[in-house]
């Protein structure tokens, strides 16, 4: 059972921060600029933009490889609640709701990884460090 468990971590920690792995490297290039102009219209501060990004590229790599998890996946819970709540609340467009549905769904899943762990199959638990 405690196989089946770890890996089934695994595989959640695979699945789980591709979204925002992807989204931290868009971010990179060309539309970086695209990305401050839309934050500066919603009110949000450019500068946040690398933490941003940061958070997303570099938390992802961490949660899929297993590095910092609970940390991390705590991080990336508030932060997918918070761009829900900035970003997604005007209902009237209709993708916004499935939007903000979408980022309570992920936060969910990194709040129920930070409390679970990142399983065996980890940098963490190589490390033998339970964060």
């Amino acid at each position: 059972m405690k196989n089946l468990e770890n890996t089934a971590l695994l595989i959640a920690r695979i699945f789980m921060p591709i979204l925002s792995i992807v989204a931290g490297y868009g971010k990179l290039g060309d539309a970086y600029a695209g990305t401050a102009q839309y934050m500066q219209a919603m009110g949000v501060p450019t500068f946040l933009l690398p933490l941003t990004i940061l958070l997303e590229l570099g938390g992802g790599l961490a949660v899929l490889f297993g590095l910092l998890t609970r940390t991390v996946a705590l991080f990336t819970a508030g932060f997918t609640l918070l761009t829900a709540l900035l970003f997604h609340t005007n209902f009237a467009e209709g993708v916004n709701q499935l939007m903000f549905l979408k980022n309570l769904t992920i936060a969910g899943g990194y709040l129920l990884l930070a409390v679970t762990g990142p399983g065996a199959f980890s940098i963490d638990r190589i490390l033998n460090k339970k964060w």
